[in-house]
């Protein structure tokens, strides 16, 4: 059994909507936000971070994105990603790592601000700029979502998940209707999707 370590409004919220979308059974352990954490927990999270995904053989797993692509290959029938060889399965791997590589960080770089420079009065800069870097992503996401349902493929994939995830953490959101219409559009039906809708009581990723 999958046993995953977590804690509201984080990337878990990704994680949790894959296992749930999966139907697999999973112990959820609701890891508090601590700068002591427990030696057990580093010795699975360095950065003592969440979510951390423990596999049924033992080993353990960080990083959302990652999470989420290991979980598409091995549910293959809960179609939580492109098949592996279909065309669009480049698009599921490029957004994927686009998206935890570009706008989760910069989402980091506001909410963390201090651990991203020496100088105490840098930290506005810092927030600006991150808010800047996640703006840029946004607008090249919304781009690709212009006359399209879902960002990858013909349904829902786990790339959608982890887009509105992201968005529901931008400081501005009362901006995304306007700058991110496609975006927007996408976040609508999310926030009406049964699962979606049964994790953000828990998680409150947006107003109910």
């Amino acid at each position: 059994m999958y046993k995953l370590y977590t804690r509201p409004n984080t990337g878990g919220f990704v994680v949790e909507a894959a296992l749930a979308l999966a139907g697999v059974p999973f112990d959820q352990i609701d890891v508090p936000k601590s700068t002591s954490p427990a030696p057990a927990f580093l010795d699975i999270s360095p950065l003592n971070q969440v979510p951390v995904l423990v596999l049924p053989d033992g080993s353990s797993m960080t990083e959302s994105a990652a999470i989420c692509i290991l979980l598409a290959e091995r549910h293959p029938e809960a179609a939580l990603a492109p098949a592996v060889g279909s065309p669009a399965r480049a698009d599921f791997l490029r957004w994927m790592t686009f998206m935890s590589s570009v706008v989760y960080p910069a989402d980091l770089r506001f909410y963390y601000a201090h651990r991203y420079t020496a100088d105490p009065s840098g930290m506005d800069a810092v927030k600006e700029a991150a808010v800047a870097e996640m703006d840029r992503g946004f607008a090249i996401l919304d781009a690709a979502l212009e006359s399209r349902d879902w960002l990858v493929g013909d349904r829902l994939s786990l790339a959608d998940i982890y887009l509105v995830m992201l968005v529901a953490w931008h400081p501005e959101i009362e901006k995304v209707p306007s700058a991110w219409p496609n975006i927007e559009r996408l976040w609508a039906k999310l926030r009406e999707h049964q699962v979606m809708r049964k994790l953000n009581t828990s998680h409150a990723m947006w107003p109910a």
